[in-house]
């Protein structure tokens, strides 16, 4: 796929997804961002980059952890990602975090400006992870630190039928490469390639839970990397691949919800000093 209109599928369907993504992903994400959040152990007065932020679930716990004399710099491709990140700094008068609309391939940043930068799943949905994992070594500085997590292997993910149910409708090019970063060595290698030094590479186990049939298809659909093809779809349409994919997680049915099975990858590396 051409890598431009690869970023418009990115940049609009998160768009149309900003709204619903942390009420739906929060608490089935939050494994990874702790982990994530422990491997990158910013310090007080740090100056952070939160690479592909989202509405800021990982950008605002660094807010804390460096204080008032650092500060983080989230950056989305998607604006109204973004906005939902501003108005929630705003609401919580969270001073040392900003945002910005920027492409994670083309980070219109200083070279050495930070001492740490973290993508908290985000690389998966990148036409060229690697060429983004080397902006972010650009803009660290010497000894800096950098920390990242991907979801992992495609056969542990209970979820992963949901690509070949929508691409069955619509070509939809989400993320043709999605589960490769999580395979194997792929990532730890990728991180090596671009210079990195000091990697840590860890593997987390994690269970989706939702609480019915409509909030799991809800987290599939609206609030998740489909969001831009689901919403060319019709009624129709919507009813035959909601119908298709509780078939494909109906082995994690308890009761009236689902416990879906999942893999994350967390990384750390440094930049050699």
């Amino acid at each position: 796929m051409h890598a431009g209109f690869q970023r418009r599928v990115q940049r609009y369907g998160w768009d149309l997804a900003a709204a619903d993504y942390e009420p739906l992903w929060q608490a089935q994400l939050a494994g990874a961002q702790q982990k994530l959040l422990a491997c990158a152990a910013a310090q007080p007065g740090e100056n952070v980059l939160d690479v592909a932020c989202g509405t800021g679930l990982v950008t605002f716990p660094l807010a804390g952890e460096v204080g008032a004399s650092g500060r983080v710099v989230g950056v989305d491709l998607s604006g109204q990602m973004v906005e939902e990140a501003r108005a929630r700094a705003m609401r919580g008068a969270v001073a040392n975090v900003g945002f910005a609309r920027m492409d994670a391939e083309n980070l219109e940043l200083p070279d050495g400006s930070f001492d740490l930068a973290v993508c908290a799943l985000g690389l998966m949905y990148l036409p060229d992870p690697g060429r983004a994992l080397r902006e972010m070594r650009r803009v660290l500085r010497p000894g800096g630190r950098m920390a990242a997590a991907v979801w992992g292997e495609r056969s542990r993910c209970g979820w992963a039928e949901l690509f070949p149910i929508v691409d069955a409708e619509v070509r939809s090019e989400v993320c043709p490469m999605f589960f490769s970063l999580g395979g194997g060595e792929s990532l730890p290698y990728l991180c090596q390639q671009e210079k990195f030094t000091d990697i840590e590479h860890h593997r987390i186990d994690a269970t989706l839970a939702f609480a019915n049939a409509t909030e799991a298809c809800n987290a599939a659909f609206i609030g998740g990397p489909v969001a831009l093809a689901w919403s060319r779809f019709d009624d129709s349409v919507k009813a035959r691949v909601c119908a298709r994919y509780l078939e494909s997680i109906a082995p994690w049915r308890q009761g009236l919800g689902y416990r879906l099975p999942g893999e994350f990858v967390v990384i750390s590396a440094k930049v050699p000093a």
